[in-house]
């Protein structure tokens, strides 16, 4: 067992032992000097506090852009960082740096250590190119507020055509440095402000929240960083699992796909479309890049919140969730795990190993749609996801609706589908699974939407669905506003 955090800072090999639990990337960096990593929202919503993330994936580097504001220190344990201080000097710029100044890129200034960092990222993606939408999605998760968008996507257009950057001389080095890293010892830490236990096995998981059930779990840390930033809520013990191997797993098989409670949707993402291609493009309006990096699949089951955006979907697909206590292991129907606001079917020391996705068969028709004020990086108001079978002669044999942000917690409309099973998927079966939805749900009103708007938007949702499963437009929503038919 490890008495200690240790990470790479840039080349500094760095050994922390009298650690907050939860103080943040952001606080911590500021506090040594690295003032170039900004304070913004500090929630990770604007990206000034982006920083890049390295970690040995199978004998593979992975570079990840990452919000250092709602990322706490203990959970870089193993990982290489580099922030915007570590990129280039005045006389040997890094390729992105050059084109910012050559572009005209920064204004005010204040968030543009961020977009280099977001941008340096994304230059080590293998599937980068300059492609606008591309580009867009790699930046959606940092704002200009000088609206100095456009050439700032010139620059990263042209960065992509210059040469290697420093760190492409030092794969080796930092290949070296993350395998000796990963010791494979479980690290304890206590003192005044809390204790941390990072551990090194779903065993070692298991027997920490049987011993400790009050300990606070933190996989992503796009959730839990908030209460601490915004809520000044005290975690006197977290538990962090991102360096679980068992819970980093995704595994394909003849049944389905399991993706362990450690994966994140960036890292789920390929695999989920897969079997779900429609829900690629709901993923993709997930948060941001930074978000997607951090943010796990099944963190965002377990949190139990009603307006996360994975869980209806994964209930329209039919997924089974599986949890552990100790050496006690159960599964059961995603939905069944949602029992009321605040209230999940998890019992003290319990936690969500993973998530399985069915195979869907062939005949199978499947849509998810978020609608929210913005495109990108906004909370759904309502998200509808649906999934239908016909048999050959039009009768509808299976139907799941499944709606996020119309009550305590992601609902199927029962009544809905009662009113549709066994019919033909005509417009008079719409009509009647329209009517039905008012007896599912009774909405809230709430910043993002009115009961009405959420109850006149759900209804709606079917009728789109209806237009795409039986010959209509296939609409989808653009970034300009407008509708693009695809």
């Amino acid at each position: 067992m490890r008495q200690a955090v240790q990470f790479y800072l840039g080349d500094e090999h760095c050994t922390l032992s009298g650690l907050s639990p939860t103080l943040t990337l952001l606080d911590w960096l500021r506090d040594r000097g690295r003032t170039g990593t900004k304070e913004g929202c500090n929630e990770g919503d604007c990206g000034a506090c982006t920083v890049l993330v390295v970690r040995l994936d199978q004998d593979r580097l992975v570079w990840r852009a990452v919000n250092a504001c709602i990322q706490f220190v203990s959970m870089l344990d193993g990982a290489q960082v580099y922030t915007i201080e570590d990129l280039g000097t005045p006389d040997a710029p890094h390729p992105v740096q050059a084109a910012m100044v050559e572009q005209h890129g920064s204004q005010c200034g204040f968030c543009t250590p961020g977009f280099v960092m977001s941008m340096a990222a994304y230059r080590k993606r293998p599937d980068a190119t300059v492609d606008d939408a591309q580009i867009d999605d790699a930046l959606a998760g940092n704002l200009c507020r000088c609206t100095g968008y456009a050439p700032i996507v010139r620059a990263m257009k042209q960065s992509m055509s210059a040469g290697p950057d420093r760190f492409d001389a030092q794969i080796e080095t930092i290949t070296e440095r993350l395998t000796a890293l990963n010791d494979g010892e479980t690290v304890q830490l206590s003192g005044t402000e809390g204790t941390l236990t990072i551990p090194a096995s779903v065993d070692v998981l298991a027997e920490t929240l049987v011993q400790h059930p009050d300990a606070t779990i933190v996989a992503g840390a796009t959730d839990v960083g908030l209460w601490v930033t915004k809520g000044m809520k005290q975690l006197r013990h977290v538990v962090s699992i991102g360096r679980v191997p068992e819970l980093r797993k995704i595994e394909r098989t003849d049944g389905g796909l399991t993706i362990g409670a450690a994966v994140t949707y960036q890292e789920a993402k390929p695999f989920i479309a897969e079997l779900l291609p429609d829900a690629a493009e709901m993923i993709r309006r997930l948060g941001s890049t930074q978000v997607r990096n951090s943010a796990t699949v099944c963190g965002n089951i377990a949190n139990g919140s009603p307006i996360g955006d994975g869980p209806p979907m994964f209930i329209a697909a039919g997924a089974t969730l599986h949890l552990r206590l100790g050496n006690e292991r159960r599964s059961m129907p995603l939905e069944a795990y949602f029992i009321a606001y605040g209230k999940q079917d998890r019992r003290p020391g319990e936690f969500v190993e993973a998530v399985t996705l069915p195979v869907p068969e062939k005949d199978v028709q499947f849509r998810a749609y978020k609608i929210s004020k913005r495109f990108d990086q906004d909370i759904s108001a309502v998200l509808g996801a649906f999934f239908m079978r016909r048999n050959a002669d039009g009768i509808i044999t299976s139907v799941r609706l499944a709606y996020g942000g119309m009550a305590a917690t992601p609902k199927r409309a029962a009544n809905a589908e009662a009113a549709l099973l066994g019919r033909q998927w005509d417009e008079a079966a719409l009509d009647a699974a329209r009517d039905a939805i008012a007896q599912d749900f009774t909405p809230l009103t709430d910043m993002r939407a009115t009961d009405w708007y959420r109850r006149t938007v759900a209804a709606n949702l079917l009728t789109r669905f209806f237009e795409e499963t039986t010959g209509g437009p296939q609409a989808r929503l653009a970034r300009t506003g407008g509708l693009a038919h695809v």
